[in-house]
């Protein structure tokens, strides 16, 4: 006599978890408004993933710009590019404390039950992290080209790329929300 697994589906040799097989398909939860404290929290869960990305992108940034001054050819940046580099360095700097902002908030905020506060500063905080780095990847970008290609092909390009992240992060949206405004 074998003995077989209880939690095998008993109909065949499928091999797949009875348990699996008898509930059938997954069902959905009854939709139900969530509570207040629910919304806050799911809020700071996503501010929270949200500076994780941006944290990411922002401290590879910096780090980069932060090791180019260490470089031979860094002695060879003419003023303009060099105030290209210090601009863009500071606006690294700014971008990486708004981003890491969060984070510092809820540390000395935490118990004070203020979460709601805490939420939209910190969500107003990652905008203005945003704009700082779109501003911080384009002057790179301006320092980078500005050497490879010809000063004024090098400024379009860098509109260009400007124009694109102005559409994606801010124009879209912008027009999503206002459509979705539109339903309600």
């Amino acid at each position: 006599m074998t003995m077989t697994d209880p939690y095998t589906c008993p109909s065949c040799s499928c091999g797949q978890n009875a348990r699996t097989v008898a509930a059938g398909p997954p069902q959905l939860e009854e939709e139900r408004p969530e509570t207040a404290r629910e919304r806050v929290n799911r809020k700071w869960n996503e501010v929270l993933q949200e500076t994780r990305v941006a944290q990411t992108g922002i401290s590879i940034l910096f780090g980069f710009l932060l090791s180019v001054a260490f470089t031979s050819l860094f002695g060879e940046l003419a003023g303009l590019d060099r105030g290209i580099y210090v601009v863009t360095v500071v606006l690294a700097a700014l971008a990486t404390a708004s981003l890491i902002a969060p984070v510092s908030l809820h540390r000395f905020l935490s118990g004070l039950r203020v979460k709601d506060e805490l939420v939209d500063a910190a969500a107003r905080l990652m905008v203005c992290g945003m704009v700082l780095l779109a501003l911080t990847i384009c002057g790179t970008l301006l320092l980078i080209l500005r050497t490879a290609v010809p000063s004024l092909l090098a400024e379009v390009l860098v509109g260009g790329v400007m124009v694109w992240f102005g559409l994606c992060w801010y124009v879209l949206p912008w027009m999503i929300r206002r459509r979705a405004g539109r339903r309600r």
